[in-house]
């Protein structure tokens, strides 16, 4: 039970980290089209900037779990954020 409870944290982590950098994309972007705004933020070296503005949702997740009292759910959304920050930082030094 466990691993599933850890499984499912983690997939709402990174959904909620995908609607978030989607949110971000509109907020910030300067076109309607999401592909456009991605590649003109690889351009610019900004889309780590909206990868991290997409993973503040998991702070929603993460403490809407804890305050459940389901940790090994919020334990999984802290795995998914750890794996966007690791992302982040490598596209990051490649650029």
């Amino acid at each position: 039970m466990t691993k599933k409870e850890i499984t499912i944290g983690f997939f709402v982590g990174l959904i909620a980290a995908t609607f978030g950098l989607i949110v971000a994309i509109q907020i910030f972007g300067k076109s309607d089209d999401w592909g456009q705004v991605v590649s003109q933020a690889i351009k610019n070296g900004t889309l780590t900037k909206l990868m991290s503005i997409g993973a503040l949702l998991n702070l929603g997740a993460f403490f809407l779990f804890l305050k459940k009292n389901q940790d090994q759910r919020a334990k999984g959304v802290l795995i998914a954020t750890l794996l966007i920050f690791i992302t982040t930082m490598v596209i990051k030094f490649i650029n």
